[in-house]
This record gives C-alpha cells, sequence and structure tokens, in this order.
C-alpha cells in the first residue's frame, strides 16, 4: 500500500494511527538532530517529524522542495506551543520512522508560490504550476460548480447529449479551425464554434430539454477573457418562448452561486434593452455593480437583427443566422428588425447569448437573403437544416453561458487562463507542448496540403546569408 490517508485529512482524532503519507516536500527545516518537513498533496499539508533514529533521516536533511516521497509513521499531538491553529492538521503531526524518496525533484525554475512569476513561464512548466495552492483552489472550484449545473439541469429534466468535434464549415462569426480529410481529397472538417446546428436538430429530433458542458473552439484574436479553445453550458429547449430560457438560467446559475459561493443572488435579474444599453452606457453589456454587488447580472434583450459593415457592403446576423425576428417584421427595411435575442452580462463581461430560433424554412430562407446568402449557398452549407426545418419542427431556442468567463469572475482571477487547467497564452500558443508546431512533409502530403512558408530552418540560412 503506497498511502492509507491523505496529507489534508488526519486529525486529532487519528492520535495513535500508524499511517503511511505521499506528497511533496513543500519546505525542510533541519534543527540540529531534527528534520521537520511540511508534506503536501491536493488534500492538504501536514508536519512530518524526523530524529536521527528515523530511516531516511540523512536524505530528509539534504532534500530538495517538491521532492516526491512517501512517509511511514504515527500520528503524534504536537508539543504545547508548537501548534499551528492557521492549518487544519496545525494540532498534530506524524512522527517518521521511515521516508522514501519517490522521485526527485531538481531545483525549481520558479517559485510555485511567487505570484509576480512571468505568465509564460508558468505556463511552460504548467505541471509545476498546476501544484500551486491557488490553482488548485481554481480547478476544484470550477469542477464543483459543473458539478452544480450537471444536478440543476438533471433535476429540471435536461437530457445531457454529445455532439460531434469534427463538424462543418459554416458562418457564424469568427474564423473556423479547418481539420483537412485523408480520405477525402481537398475537404476539411472544421472544430465546432458552437453546437448551434445539433442541438436545433435534437429539438426536431424531439429531445425538448437538451444541455451539454460543451467544448467550443473559434479562430479570433485573444484578450484576457478569451480562449481558442473554450467550455460552455449549452442548452437548447422545444415548445417555449424567451422568458422559459430567461427563468431556467436564471435558476442554474443561482443554484451554482448558492452551492459553490453560498451567495443567495436575487432574481429574476434587471433587463435592459440593447437601445437603452447604447444611449445610457454606450456598451451593450454594461457593468451595473453598486458600491458593495460583487456579482451584478443584467440581461440586454431586444438586440438588431442585422448589422451592417461597410466594408464588405453588406449585412451580417448580429448573433447568428438562425436566430428569428419579432413577427411582423419588414424584410425591406434590415435596420428596423429586431430578434428575439438576449445576452447575460455579468460585471460588464457578457457571460451568456442567446435567442428563439427560426423554425419555419421559409422564414430561414429570407434571413438568408438579407444575409446575401443565395439558395445555392444556403442549400450546400444548410441543406440538411433546411429539410430538417421541413419535417415537423417545434418552436424552440436556447443559450449558451460562457463557463471559462464566470470562473474567472467568481473566482475574481485576472485572467480566464487562471481557471483553466492548460490553456493558451496571449499569443494562442501551448508553451508547454510547443504548439502549435511544424509537422512533416509525409503528412502534410497524406492530407493533400503542400506549403509554400519556409521552415525555420531555411528562414534562418537565408537571414544568415543577408547579413553576410
Amino acid at each position: 500500500m503506497l498511502r492509507t490517508h491523505t496529507c489534508g485529512e488526519l486529525r486529532e482524532k487519528n492520535i495513535g494511527n500508524k499511517v503511511i503519507l505521499c506528497g511533496w516536500v513543500q519546505t525542510v527545516r533541519a534543527h540540529g538532530g531534527v528534520v521537520f518537513i511540511d508534506l503536501r498533496d491536493r488534500y492538504g499539508v501536514i508536519q512530518v517529524v524526523l530524529i536521527k533514529k528515523s530511516k531516511g533521516f540523512d536524505v530528509a536533511k539534504t532534500i530538495g522542495v517538491e521532492t516526491c516521497v512517501q512517509v511511514q509513521g504515527e500520528v503524534v499531538q504536537r508539543k504545547l506551543g508548537t501548534e499551528n491553529k492557521e492549518m487544519p492538521t496545525g494540532m498534530i503531526e506524524v512522527f517518521c520512522s521511515e521516508l522514501i524518496v519517490l522521485n526527485l525533484c531538481p531545483p525549481l525554475p520558479f517559485a510555485l508560490s511567487d505570484a509576480t512569476v512571468n505568465e509564460d513561464v508558468r505556463l511552460k512548466y504548467r505541471y509545476l504550476d498546476l501544484r500551486g495552492e491557488q490553482m488548485q483552489k481554481n480547478l476544484l472550484f470550477r469542477h464543483k460548480a459543473f458539478l452544480a449545473l450537471h444536478e440543476y439541469m438533471d433535476a429540471q429534466g435536461f437530457i445531457g447529449v454529445e455532439t460531434p468535434i469534427l463538424y462543418k464549415s459554416t458562418p457564424e462569426g469568427a474564423r473556423d479551425y479547418l481539420v483537412p480529410s485523408r480520405l477525402h481529397a481537398g475537404k476539411f472538417y472544421s472544430l465546432p464554434q458552437s453546437p448551434q446546428l445539433f442541438k436545433q436538430l435534437l429539438m426536431i429530433s424531439g429531445y425538448d430539454r437538451y444541455y451539454q458542458i460543451a467544448r467550443c473552439f473559434r479562430d479570433e484574436d485573444l484578450r484576457a477573457d478569451r480562449q481558442p479553445e473554450f467550455t460552455q453550458l449549452d442548452v437548447e429547449m422545444s415548445f417555449i418562448e424567451k422568458e422559459d430560457i430567461i427563468k431556467e438560467m436564471e435558476g442554474a446559475v443561482a443554484f451554482m452561486f448558492k452551492k459553490v459561493l453560498g451567495i443567495e443572488l436575487k432574481t429574476p435579474f434587471p433587463r435592459i434593452t440593447y437601445d437603452e444599453a447604447i444611449k445610457k452606457y454606450n456598451t451593450d453589456k454594461p457593468d451595473t455593480r453598486n458600491k458593495g454587488g460583487d456579482f451584478a447580472f443584467l440581461w440586454v434583450v431586444d438586440f438588431p437583427m442585422f448589422e451592417y459593415r461597410e466594408e464588405d457592403n453588406r449585412w451580417y446576423a448580429m448573433h447568428h443566422p438562425f436566430t428569428s425576428p419579432v413577427e411582423d417584421s419588414d424584410f425591406t427595411k434590415p435596420a428596423t428588425i429586431k430578434a428575439k435575442a438576449y445576452d447575460l452580462v455579468l460585471n460588464g463581461v457578457e457571460v451568456g447569448g442567446g435567442s428563439i430560433r427560426i423554425h419555419n424554412q421559409e422564414l430561414q430562407k429570407k434571413v438568408f437573403s438579407v444575409l446575401g446568402i443565395s439558395d445555392a449557398e444556403a442549400r450546400a452549407k444548410f441543406g440538411f437544416l433546411l429539410d430538417a426545418l421541413s419535417h415537423g419542427a417545434p418552436p424552440h431556442g436556447g443559450i449558451a453561458l460562457g463557463l471559462d468567463r464566470l470562473m474567472q469572475i467568481m473566482t475574481k482571477s485576472i485572467s480566464i487562463r487562471d481557471v483553466i487547467a492548460f490553456p493558451k497564452n496571449k499569443a494562442a500558443q501551448d508553451v508547454m507542448l510547443d504548439s502549435p508546431s511544424d509537422v512533416s512533409e509525409k503528412q502534410l502530403k497524406e492530407v493533400f496540403i503542400k506549403t509554400d512558408i519556409p521552415k525555420k530552418e531555411e528562414k534562418k540560412k537565408k537571414y544568415s546569408e543577408r547579413n553576410k
């Protein structure tokens, strides 16, 4: 048996117990013939005491921090005056009979407790950074928050359904990540910007309450609250109106806040129209916190259906092309049309967005027409959806909540990267894996791709020749 207990679970009730612990050396303090080690795992920290008679005593005196060890010994009461009431295990210690080194650790590239370390250094050694107390707290918080959402959604009768990652490229606002097909020369999959089309198909299939904690991908410029791959609570419902979706999402968010933060959110959340938000705050995601509203939720509703872009002289969908316009819309005046769309804003950050969907094939074609999508293009890109809409599609709508952003705000983290286990940096790179990276010519040939971008070595050679 490698261990009988974790480092954080022992208490005074365990005094006299023989225990085996495993963990990482957090600190070492040698005082003459006694060595004190703070041993840590993800459950907590406990003090271990070795004397000269303890097996491994000489090793313990010189051991480096973050070395992985096994400790065998007895739980004893700390001497009067040496207790540490700041630690849950601070009333006891383990009197070590034997210490075994499981794996040595060389000098660290940075101290795990140093909050000033350059972020790229932290990300390069993410496996070390994740041992730090704050990162472990954040990921445990995230885990509990996701559990709360699963619990709530299940209790409300939602069905969890997974949707494909290899998707079809569709115009949804941001650039797609493309995946070349080896079996179909010159054709590509894309990674989903959201499961939008599949969740609409699930409604048409009769699964009237769908949810998924889904991975999504967008090739867009990054900032503190963006990642190229991100996680969202994806929801779709049939036979509902806007109010039903808003009520369910307020319930889910309130349940999660109560479960993991112990905070009672006041519902329903305030609302403001898009036009009012722009007029009053000059933004469609206003921060409405008052002195002392750590968390100020706000619904922004009644968005424009379309937005016009001068650079290419055409209309675009404000949300996506499957959003339903309000009744009696005049399609000869796109600028006047309002959408059945709604965004959830928290502390000035958009954390969710959704809409009532178009469930009528003819209405969908009108929207495509305003967007400049021809019948042929619509058939090529969305033929399956148009066909499905003509087969008894129910009225339906949905929403997606950006869980990474929510976790960032709820944990009061500076960056979204502090609540994701293995994020990309500001340049969309994984500096630990050195990704994205070059691939071999053989791999490119297998997927029928040829690139004329010079390899790094060729660039260096040309640069050297020019300097000569």
